[in-house]
């Protein structure tokens, strides 16, 4: 027993004595922020936690991007236990300087810059005070966050916050590497992920390079607006063709199918949540009232496609909390490209399918008249006249009986309830017409 205690002391003193090896991750931010390296952001972070790594390394070049995307970014790296370290090595321009100042530590390499976080348009131009006062506060909070003058940070938003020796009220900020470390703004000056590391105590760490996995990369893939786009245009393409054709087939299928996909990926990506789902869902089954109950094409009908239709733009920008006009617009730039392609294809495909030799494989083209002896079913001319009571509702096909034979039968053009009594009034073929007696 007092052996097996010595060899505990030992192995407490052994491991007090030589420490574990330290971890580092890292993981670049470059090139334009979109929505995509939101989830790849959120999962470094997490797996950091997870296995406790010591440090969190972002090497940040980026002129900016979609600010939605910077602040999910901003939100996962803010709450982190971990210290999160930004390696800005050549610059954090616009949505990367809310980035950079989220991180607990900022380094920089020499020659590098962080700032000019005003949101412009496309076009380059500033947006309305709206959007800026919103990135001032977020500018301001974040710096608040983590011990960096706030004022500053306003400024790189807005040219008329003035910062007394820095900036006067004609432009914006936008700092250098030396400007950074007098303002506070850069903790440390490095060239190299070496010198990071000696910076903050990390020599000789064991470093793991993140890199997005496969989903990652699959749904950064879809979120492509042409892609998204495409996925749309399929989806509504397939929904319209099961209403203008008979029950459920395969172009249906397809459509649900690539509507699916583009709302798992705006889930993923925080565009769509419950609501729009639910909305998308509740506008399907609508539409599939209408296809297989309702008779005609009514309120139901139209109000799945609204549904529908509205859950896709909701789902194409972030619904909670910040609105970009860029970002609005091209929401509605998507969805209007969506639905004038969806017309077009569903156009060439009424016109041109039928004429096709794949569409020709399964189209019977021999006349098959009744003069030549061809027949498909019983002569049912005898009917005409008779009386016969509904069986079925007709809507407008359905069934009637005449005496104690069942025949398939369709309405003339009106919608006509079960026990009803009706007339034959002509037969096409082996069609029997009735209609509702006055």
């Amino acid at each position: 027993m007092k052996k097996l205690l010595v060899f505990f002391f030992a192995l407490l003193f052994a491991v007090s004595v030589f420490p574990q090896k330290k971890r580092v991750m890292v993981a670049k931010i470059d090139g334009t922020i979109d929505l995509g390296l939101a989830p790849f952001v959120s999962r470094v972070i997490n797996e950091a936690e997870e296995k406790k790594y010591d440090a969190v390394i972002f090497e940040i070049n980026t002129f900016g991007g979609r600010v939605d995307a910077a602040t999910q970014i901003k939100d996962a790296i803010i709450e982190s236990n971990v210290l999160t370290i930004a390696f800005i090595n050549k610059r954090a321009i616009s949505a990367g300087a809310l980035i950079s100042i989220s991180c607990k530590k900022i380094v920089m390499a020499k020659g590098s810059s962080i700032g000019a976080t005003t949101v412009v348009d496309e076009g380059g131009n500033k947006v309305s005070e709206k959007y800026q006062s919103y990135m001032r506060g977020e500018m301001r909070a974040t710096a608040e966050r983590n011990g960096r003058r706030t004022d500053i940070a306003e400024a790189m938003v807005d040219e008329r916050v003035v910062v007394e020796g820095l900036v006067d009220s004609t432009k914006l900020i936008t700092l250098t590497t030396e400007e950074a470390v007098k303002w506070g703004y850069c903790d440390t000056v490095a060239n190299s992920m070496k010198e990071v590391l000696a910076a903050f105590n990390l020599e000789g760490a064991e470093i793991t390079v993140a890199s997005a996995n496969w989903a990652e990369e699959i749904v950064r893939f879809i979120n492509n607006p042409v892609i998204s786009s495409l996925l749309i245009m399929l989806g509504l393409v397939g929904l319209f063709t099961e209403i203008k054709t008979p029950g459920w087939g395969i172009a249906g299928t397809i459509g649900i199918l690539a509507l699916a996909v583009f709302f798992g990926t705006s889930f993923i990506l925080q565009l769509a949540s419950s609501i729009e789902i639910i909305l998308f869902i509740v506008g399907v089954i609508l539409l599939a009232l209408e296809i297989f109950v309702v008779p005609g094409f009514g309120f139901t009908g139209i109000g799945g496609i609204v549904l529908i239709i509205g859950s896709i733009f909701f789902s194409l920008f972030d619904g909670e909390g910040y609105y970009d006009w860029d970002i609005l617009n091209m929401a509605i730039i998507q969805l209007a490209a969506a639905l004038f392609g969806g017309l077009i294809l569903i156009l060439l495909i009424f016109k041109f399918l039928p004429k096709s030799k794949t569409f020709d494989q399964f189209v019977h083209h021999i006349e098959e008249k009744a003069d030549k002896g061809f027949t498909s079913g019983g002569d049912y001319t005898h009917l005409v006249g008779m009386e016969a009571v509904t069986v079925t509702d007709h809507r407008p096909a359905g069934a009637i009986k005449i005496g104690d034979q069942k025949y398939d039968s369709i309405s003339d053009g009106e919608f006509i309830d079960k026990n009803k009594t009706v007339k034959v009034v002509r037969t096409e073929g082996v069609k029997i017409v009735i209609k509702t007696i006055e």
